[in-house]
């Protein structure tokens, strides 16, 4: 099962590089770009193979580093050998929840956030971490406690790291060139000067504008896939943990008005914050009635 499970994340990193230049040959064919880029000497090919390798190797270095970004930001606290019955419980909990999502034990790891949540992380679902914040160790029962966990360890199961990495890949590339094929764009058309155009600080500073104002788009793009993954680890938490169980920690939560994790962990964690308006486009979690009647409806 792991094997196949292996290959398949192998296949869909393939396939994404694979999709991006697909739909870049079509877009430049369709466009014109390749016979203009030809006549105006313009090299969008190098852009956008260094687009790839930025865009996918931040990504993926974000990805390898995660745990570790985790245990140092944050200050998560790995229980290897634990000093009480709550730490051995929740190894515990862990350690049988893993075997029956069929992934290896994650690292399982406490830390102090202001405010009851958790999150999982880590570059594949066999070298994972699993972390909860002494709040919500104090503000909720073991049985809510155990679907919060049941949760993140259906995030590890579901692949969802990996796939976040490899649609924030995807989104980094597309940001990457597109924004410098624009910022060259408007710069030549600015200097007036298309036969012996060279990039200048014009260049650099529409680019970065561009960057930005494409980068917003991306996120919306990412913070959706995210909100719709919530719903998975949900309803894989219910599996794990039992749905009334998952319904009453994400009660909890609601009635804690939690606030989210840093912007580098809040996509994996157990509850995203309150926004609305524009704000909504870019939150990481849906809202926590929306995820409860997901669950009642899935009765």
């Amino acid at each position: 099962m792991y094997e196949r499970l292996s290959m398949t994340r192998i296949l869909l990193f393939l396939a994404a590089n694979a999709s991006v230049l697909f739909v870049f040959s079509i877009a430049s064919k369709l466009l014109g770009l390749d016979q203009w880029a030809a006549q105006n000497g313009i090299p969008y090919q190098s852009f956008f193979v260094m687009a790839l390798i930025f865009g996918f190797g931040g990504s993926f270095i974000s990805l390898a580093m995660s745990k570790w970004m985790a245990k140092r930001g944050m200050g998560v606290q790995i229980i290897e050998n634990p000093r009480d019955r709550t730490e051995a419980w929740l190894l515990e909990t862990v350690r049988r929840q893993s075997e029956k999502a069929g992934i290896g034990m994650p690292e399982v790891g406490i830390f102090r956030a202001g405010s009851p949540n958790a999150f999982a992380t880590g570059m594949s679902r066999d070298n994972a971490l699993v972390a909860v914040s002494v709040e919500l160790m104090q503000s909720m029962s073991a049985d809510e406690v155990e679907a919060v966990l049941a949760h993140e360890v259906s995030h590890v199961a579901n692949g969802d790291m990996v796939t976040m990495g490899l649609l924030q890949g995807v989104l980094n590339t597309f940001v990457i060139f597109f924004a410098r094929v624009g910022g060259m764009l408007v710069d030549q058309a600015l200097s007036g000067n298309r036969d012996s155009y060279r990039p200048g600080i014009g260049f650099f500073v529409i680019s970065i504008v561009f960057e930005m104002v494409f980068g917003v788009f991306a996120a919306m793009i990412a913070m959706a896939f995210s909100r719709w993954r919530e719903f998975r680890a949900d309803a894989g938490g219910a599996a794990l943990a039992g749905r009334p169980k998952m319904i009453a920690a994400l009660q909890a939560l609601q009635r804690q008005h939690t606030e989210s994790l840093p912007a580098q962990m809040a996509a994996f964690g157990i509850s995203g914050g309150l926004a609305s308006g524009f704000k909504q486009l870019l939150m990481s979690h849906p809202p926590l009635e929306e995820r409860i009647q997901a669950l009642r409806n899935a009765e």
